[in-house]
């Protein structure tokens, strides 16, 4: 590694891009929500405050050296030649060429690195990581009231915003801010007049900024917003793509879209109109002041009271004054964006989580697998239904099967199982432990759950499969793939990349495979896994029968030793289990095994008539969730 690239690594390393923190969640307040980031990374950005003063000074001095040149040159003789002139003043011009091609070199290259390297690289990848550990950790209700692309953008505009708003604070408002005191102090020792010219156009300035940055604020903010938003209508759209097009809905999803985007311009033309209004101020107040400075230096010439030296480094700084006062205004419409998206990313990342463990959470110590629902009453936040006083109790190794019309509270149950929400009345225990007092991580460990509603990351099939055993090596998800029935069809995949088997990828949520593949990766998965508890939620409802027969004997060998609780519309699935619980609007009704149950002549035994006799009866739930 040659020595630059060691001196880059070396700054690259100074921000841990992946540091996480014990509580990563950042407040929803936009200043506390920079503050949360910047007190993490505060040695890098106070050393590029310094360096950022410094490039503002050796910047103005570049200025003062011009003007000392012409006075040099002007008071030398010009037949002496270069000897003439370095003999009179060798030093100064020495000291002005160490300063442009030694100091400014070394100041500017340092800056670069703390900025490039440094913050670039760790702090905005930090703030991405430290946002998107905390929304991950938040509850399933959380990502079930916004478009996952909104969340998404959110997330990931958090780092940029953070970084480019403190960046530009320190790299230009800073700047500048070090350059116009240092104008104001060198124009004043020629004389004083041009001075409190150059301090009155400072103040006019100030007085605009303070009437267009709130705005130009206020404006980011709903612009930052109407984006997240647009951005999840279309990832909305295209990860639904196949229902639009079996629907053949595509103008009327591109009016909902397009409403989106209408959304969107309406507030960047609110936004662009100010920053319109911002640059013809500015224009019209640099003009004025410009011309003020130049004519007042003209007249302290005439009067003898500055050199021409005086005048060309008074005029080259005002200059650059205007140039940089107008990037200035520019930037504050920058830092205002970025203020308005990092607010917008705050909104989001900053909320607290509705699900969090227990100050005094242990690990769930699963011994023989018994489950307790005791008094537990639950309604999605209304103030009733769903789930109402529910008393069940099943025995360790116990095969239960849920039934009931959709709504009757079955998923929901499950749900509640497994602490994607918690229950707003009474317990539930697992061998006595109260899941509310053990680490959602280890309770969702303890158990496997394969649902009707398969969804597969966009990662390859032996991922996917050992997703709840990583460590697992491939001898093991090959065996899990071939109890699945899965092994087959896994052996003829192939994507776009070429990757093929056990390597292919399988697009998002699993498009690229059909329904009861995917389910049947999803078996897979909870094969491999073997969790002391099994859930089973319509888990064969996409199979074929001859598909559904092979695997049933590998999930009834799964099942030994376990407890599982099974859910499924078509009853004869689960009619062979220990017991089956009938419920209704969130209570127990009738249970009994299959046979009891068929001899009471109830509920279940009329849902048995209707599946026998060739259809399904009907029901109208009341949950929020379907069932």
């Amino acid at each position: 590694m040659s020595p630059i690239d060691r001196l880059n690594a070396l700054f690259e390393g100074w921000i841990n891009p992946f540091r996480t923190p014990e509580n990563p969640q950042p407040p929803a307040d936009a200043l506390k929500f920079f503050w949360h980031f910047l007190r993490q990374a505060k040695l890098p950005f106070f050393v590029m405050l310094l360096l950022g003063g410094a490039v503002a000074l050796v910047e103005a001095a570049l200025f003062y050296f011009v003007g000392r040149l012409v006075d040099l040159l002007d008071a030398s003789n010009q037949a002496d030649g270069w000897d003439g002139l370095i003999a009179a003043h060798g030093p100064e011009l020495a000291f002005m060429l160490v300063v442009v091609l030694g100091i400014r070199l070394v100041v500017t290259w340092a800056s670069a690195l703390i900025e490039e390297q440094t913050v670039n690289v760790g702090f905005y990848n930090m703030v991405r990581w430290q946002s998107y550990v905390h929304v991950s950790r938040q509850s399933l209700s959380f990502f079930q009231n916004d478009f996952a692309g909104s969340v998404a953008t959110k997330v990931s505009q958090s780092g940029g915003a953070v970084g480019d708003f403190l960046v530009s604070l320190i790299q230009v408002v800073w700047f500048i801010a070090i350059y116009t005191l240092t104008t104001i102090v060198l124009v004043a020792q020629l004389d004083w007049r041009l001075g409190l010219v150059v301090a009155v156009w400072i103040v006019i300035f100030a007085v605009l900024a303070r009437y267009f940055v709130p705005r130009m604020r206020k404006f980011s903010a709903a612009t930052a917003e109407a984006g997240s938003a647009l951005a999840g209508r279309i990832v909305d759209s295209y990860s639904n793509i196949q229902t639009l097009k079996l629907f053949g809905t595509a103008d009327e999803d591109n009016r909902y879209v397009k409403n989106g985007f209408e959304r969107f311009l309406a507030a960047v033309s609110r936004m662009t109109a100010m920053v319109t209004a911002v640059r013809v101020a500015m224009a019209l107040l640099s003009g004025v002041m410009i011309t003020t400075i130049a004519v007042l230096a003209i007249h302290l010439w005439t009067e003898a009271l500055i050199t021409v030296g005086g005048v060309a480094f008074t005029l080259g700084l005002v200059l650059r004054l205007y140039t940089l006062l107008g990037r200035m205004m520019t930037q504050l419409n920058g830092l205002m964006r970025n203020f308005g998206t990092a607010q917008n990313s705050a909104d989001l990342v900053g909320q607290p989580l509705k699900l969090v463990d227990a100050s005094d959470a242990k690990a769930l110590a699963v011994s023989e697998g018994g489950i307790a629902f005791e008094g537990v009453s639950f309604h999605y936040g209304k103030g009733s239904g769903v789930i109402e006083d529910l008393n069940l109790t099943i025995r360790p190794g116990e095969r239960v099967g849920l039934v009931g019309r959709s709504g009757a509270g079955k998923s929901t149950i499950v749900s509640l199982l497994l602490r994607f929400y918690d229950v707003e009345r009474g317990r539930i225990t697992i061998d006595g432990q109260d899941i509310a007092g053990v680490t959602q991580e280890s309770l969702r460990a303890a158990i496997g759950v394969v649902t009707q509603d398969t969804s597969l990351l966009h990662r390859s099939v032996r991922a996917n499969i050992a997703y709840g055993r990583p460590d697992a090596t491939d001898e093991e998800v090959a065996a899990a793939a071939e109890m699945a029935e899965a092994d087959e069809f896994i052996a003829r995949l192939s994507d776009f990349k070429g990757r093929t088997g056990y390597e292919a990828h399988v697009g998002e949520r699993g498009v690229k495979l059909s329904g009861g593949q995917r389910q049947r990766v999803a078996i897979a998965r909870v094969l491999l896994k073997n969790a002391p508890i099994l859930v089973l939620d319509e888990a064969t409802s996409a199979l074929d029968s001859e598909v559904e027969a092979a695997i049933q004997g590998q999930l009834d060998q799964l099942m030994q030793g376990k407890t599982v609780i099974a859910i499924a519309h078509r009853l004869s699935t689960i009619a062979a289990m220990d017991r089956l619980i009938v419920l209704d609007k969130g209570r127990v009704v009738e249970e009994g095994t299959h046979a009891q149950l068929l001899e009471r002549n109830g509920t279940y035994a009329s849902l048995w008539a209707r599946q026998s006799g060739g259809f399904l009866a009907g029901g109208s739930g009341d949950g929020q969730q379907e069932d």
